[in-house]
């Protein structure tokens, strides 16, 4: 007999939201999730108000309506509704970054390559070191940016240059982590503004930067947490933009929202093509303020708020401390205070590839955030695989077809 077997690609950011561990949903407050779902683990829906899925819910494990192991909370008191086909037990999708798949080897997708790996193996095509336009490395006393493999990594950037969108002066709590992060703030408005008028970088690539990897070389002391942040990120450069780091990303105030019409809404006609990569995501709203970060909670009040792109990043895992893990409605992390009446405004892709290595402190402790009202959904964009964010990393998978019977003898 003969099988038809067919190697298929799928760009990962078209699922609403994909989980590489397993995967929980337990939200508190009426949640449709537009879009194809999958884990590649068990899938426990465990809502305690009314949760819709209205495309396709896929897993490589069993789909339960309970919690998950470790999580101690009472049982779920809210409903689930399936209005596409839900399936258990499905083949796995796997990047295709060599033999070993699981969630520590994903990580290396946000490393530096070593030394001596070929860029050209699955490995090094895989990551986004390798994929960027611009390398920006930040050291104890010192901020470089170079252009990426296309150049070799040998051009770079003038220091003058690269200070107009790059600055590590700042400093602010996390309350979450308990610790005082030193961000490597990256001005997403100085940078589009640079990368129109650079004859660097621009001069060889022909085109807007598309995809900056922060490399953060520091060594901060106890206590402190390297991250990265974006402000003033609510116009991307022209081509759109995906920022990838091994470290936390921050994002401030409204992102790839450049109609302040469209903001609050589902409409991302104006957007670009982006994303965001890193250790965890956290959002901090239109009104933060780092004076005020380790104000009590009620003091540290949010504003409406509006990001759209996809996120790829870590989870601290209910397992990890037998507590909720917060699931996938608190994906994104926040810091303050938001309240039924001011809302956070998502469009993108949520996918989840490995647990969170820096930012690993659990949900649910106190003086941390209280939820926005989420007002979230797939950027139908992604549809659109001209749409995609820079640098999407794609799937595979095997898909079994018709049988053949073969007469004895011929050759195949």
């Amino acid at each position: 007999v003969r099988q038809e077997v067919q190697v298929a690609n799928i760009p990962v950011f078209q699922f609403t939201i994909f989980y590489g561990l397993l995967m929980e949903v337990s939200c508190g407050q009426p949640f449709n999730v537009l879009g194809r779902v999958h884990s590649n683990q068990e899938l426990y829906a465990c809502p305690d108000s009314a949760l819709t899925f209205v495309s396709d819910v896929t897993a490589v494990g069993n789909i339960f309506f309970s919690r998950a192991p470790g999580d101690n909370r009472s049982p779920p008191a809210g409903s689930v509704t399936y209005q596409g086909k839900r399936d258990g037990k499905v083949a796995a999708l796997s990047l295709p970054i060599g033999t070993n798949n699981s969630p520590d080897a994903v990580h290396a997708i946000l490393e530096v390559p070593p030394l001596l790996e070929d860029p050209t193996s699955p490995m090094g095509k895989a990551r986004y070191y390798n994929k960027a336009d611009l390398i920006l490395v930040v050291s104890n006393n010192t901020v470089t940016a170079k252009g990426g493999l296309f150049s070799n990594f040998a051009l770079t950037v003038p220091p003058g240059e690269v200070s107009s969108f790059v600055s590590t002066n700042a400093t602010f709590l996390d309350t979450r982590e308990n610790k005082t992060v030193l961000p490597i703030d990256v001005n997403i408005g100085n940078l589009r503004t640079w990368s129109q008028t650079n004859l660097s970088v621009r001069g060889l690539l022909g085109r807007d930067v598309r995809l900056v990897h922060v490399v953060d070389c520091r060594t901060p002391p106890a206590g402190n947490l390297g991250a990265v942040r974006l402000v003033n990120g609510a116009t991307l450069p022209a081509q759109g933009l995906t920022v990838a780091t091994e470290r936390p990303i921050y994002v401030e105030g409204h992102f790839n929202a450049p109609d302040a019409t469209q903001r609050g809404t589902t409409n991302t006609a104006a957007t670009l093509p982006a994303s965001l990569i890193g250790d965890s995501i956290t959002i901090l709203s239109t009104a933060w303020d780092d004076a005020s970060s380790s104000a009590p909670v009620a003091n540290r009040i949010a504003a409406n708020t509006t990001v759209n792109a996809a996120f790829l990043a870590g989870i601290v895992e209910t397992k990890t401390f037998n507590n909720y893990s917060g699931g996938v409605e608190n994906f994104p992390r926040f810091l303050e205070t938001w309240g039924n009446s001011r809302t956070f405004t998502y469009n993108g892709s949520m996918v989840v590839m490995y647990p969170s290595r820096y930012a690993t402190n659990r949900w649910g402790l106190g003086n941390v955030y209280s939820p926005p009202n989420r007002n979230w959904s797939f950027d139908m964009n992604f549809t659109d695989s001209a749409k995609l964010p820079p640098g999407t990393p794609e799937l595979r998978t095997l898909i079994r077809s018709q049988w053949a019977i073969v007469p004895a003898g011929t050759k195949t």
